[in-house]
């Protein structure tokens, strides 16, 4: 159901088959229709030159691309686009394609500290008219052997669509020692930023 709190005749598009980011937006009640991207993340990533937060870059570029590709294709609609990228430093962890995969992450990742990146924008007739990153930063429990055991048993394949292999607001909190960042960068998108806009823009009732 959405929001009376929304002022515009039409929902939201959001550019990501994004289970979390869908989750949030439905949480926010802000109403909205799903249009999948067609964009060769890959290629985009290697496209991007090393040097300074290139992860952020990376993010950024990506959120902003997925939201103008499907703004091609909508004119007129204000499309929000996303992307999250998990880094030790400047290396980029990909998402796990099976449970020995994410077993292998896990065991990456304890006792470490990593970054998330998140980026989103709303583009509106190809351009971007709002966009913002924010970063949380992720350490690690030194994690046994028996507890990834226990901890992928109890979650399953559900982890493979994180590419930290963890849901913030499930068993995934087991896994850390301290967290510097706000839930919902954790779980796939940047909302207060985005909310302030949308409330700014006449979107959403002030």
């Amino acid at each position: 159901m959405a929001s009376s709190l929304w002022q515009a005749e039409q929902p939201l598009v959001l550019a990501s088959g994004s289970a979390s980011r869908g989750k949030i937006l439905r949480e926010a009640m802000l109403p909205f229709e799903v249009a999948l991207p067609q964009v060769d993340e890959r290629a985009l990533e290697a496209a991007i030159d090393t040097g300074t937060n290139r992860p952020s870059r990376i993010a950024a570029a990506l959120a902003r691309e997925k939201a103008c590709d499907v703004s091609r294709r909508l004119p007129g609609r204000l499309v929000l686009g996303g992307d999250q990228l998990l880094a030790v430093g400047d290396d980029i962890v990909h998402k796990a394609a099976d449970l020995a995969g994410a077993r292998a992450t896990l065991r990456g990742l304890a006792g470490g500290t990593h970054r998330l990146h998140c980026a989103a924008c709303f583009v509106r007739d190809e351009k971007v008219v709002f966009e913002t990153l924010s970063i949380a930063d992720m350490t690690m429990h030194t994690l046994s052997e028996a507890f990834i055991d226990r901890y992928l048993k109890d979650v399953g394949a559900e982890v493979l669509g994180s590419v930290g292999c963890y849901h913030i607001e499930g068993a995934g909190v087991h896994l850390f020692a301290a967290i510097a960042g706000d839930h919902w960068t954790i779980r796939g998108l940047p909302l207060m930023p985005l909310l302030a806009f949308l409330r700014e823009s006449g979107y959403l009732c002030r």
